[in-house]
């Protein structure tokens, strides 16, 4: 079997024009100069034997090595899956900060084999972009953290349960409580449709929900949780329990609810993405010490 997270292919794409066009008029100079110099490359590599599609953006310069960011997108079915268009509007902005960032389609959708399991065995997709990672030289894996949205958000917390590399950690718009959500509402006929033939949907919605084992997550990745309280799609809630959940087990963390803001944040863009690129330039490319838990001053 070839080994996990083998680079099979990579095909240079050309930088999209029209997210370009929108970017000169909404970014600074020097921020459109690093983001319009982004290198997009389409991948395909080994995950559990199977062929898995995804994207590696790359700043203009990546000589020396990098600070690294895994991007689990969102979504659901061939609608949710990764394009160049969407490729480039997330990871490569986040290349643009300086990154080099890998974001996996996950097993079952846009050309990659297996079945998607909705944060099952697809899980180790994005684990197994680590591995990916570690095989590139510019690639500073002492320096990677990991951003998440929607569904990829569920995935990232359980990859926290997994491991101590991630230096920090951003979710937005996770569900992480599932096991609490009435069966008739979006998400949780979402994640039903997509779970194995035969399982518990009781047990695998347990699986998906951090808020009910927020003690198994890595303390040492400090996480930031974004989310709307006008979404529609994961109920804002979700986000309540984790934080609370988060605030019991002494986890570094910073919660911030967007008021009126929709599932993908729309209309506040800017200012979470400034959250976004604080938090990871602070405990990934500058290392800086967790931030203090429990109670403490005056």
């Amino acid at each position: 079997m070839i080994p996990n997270g083998t680079l099979i292919e990579s095909t240079l794409l050309p930088n999209p024009n029209n997210l370009l066009s929108i970017a000169k008029r909404s970014m600074s100079n020097d921020d459109y100069i690093q983001y319009s110099s982004v290198q997009m490359y389409a991948i395909t590599y080994m995950s559990n034997g199977l062929k898995i599609k995804g994207f590696l953006a790359l700043p203009a310069t990546h000589e020396a090595k990098l600070p690294c960011l895994v991007f689990n997108r969102g979504g659901t079915g061939e609608r949710g899956a990764l394009t160049s268009l969407s490729a480039f509007a997330y990871a490569g902005l986040y290349a643009s900060w300086g990154y080099v960032v890998v974001a996996s389609n996950y097993r079952g959708t846009a050309g990659s084999e297996g079945v998607e399991e909705w944060g099952g065995a697809d899980v180790d997709d994005a684990m197994n972009a680590l591995e990916l990672l570690r095989g590139l030289p510019y690639a500073d894996t002492e320096r990677i953290g990991i951003i998440a949205g929607s569904r990829g958000g569920m995935m990232a917390l359980q990859m926290l349960t997994k491991t101590d590399i991630f230096k920090a950690a951003v979710t937005v718009g996770a569900p992480t409580a599932l096991n609490n959500s009435l069966k008739n509402n979006y998400i949780y006929k979402t994640f039903a449709k997509y779970i194995p033939q035969g399982a518990n949907p009781d047990e695998e919605s347990l699986k998906r929900s951090a808020s009910a084992w927020a003690e198994k997550l890595c303390k040492t990745t400090p996480l930031l949780v974004l989310h709307g309280t006008g979404d529609r799609r994961v109920d804002p809630d979700h986000a309540y329990q984790l934080g609370m959940a988060l605030q019991h087990t002494l986890h570094p963390y910073k919660l911030i609810m967007y008021e009126n803001a929709d599932h993908i944040l729309a209309g506040r863009r800017e200012e979470s993405n400034m959250e976004i690129r604080n938090w990871v330039d602070s405990y990934v490319k500058k290392r800086a010490s967790l931030p203090k838990v429990g109670a403490h001053g005056a």
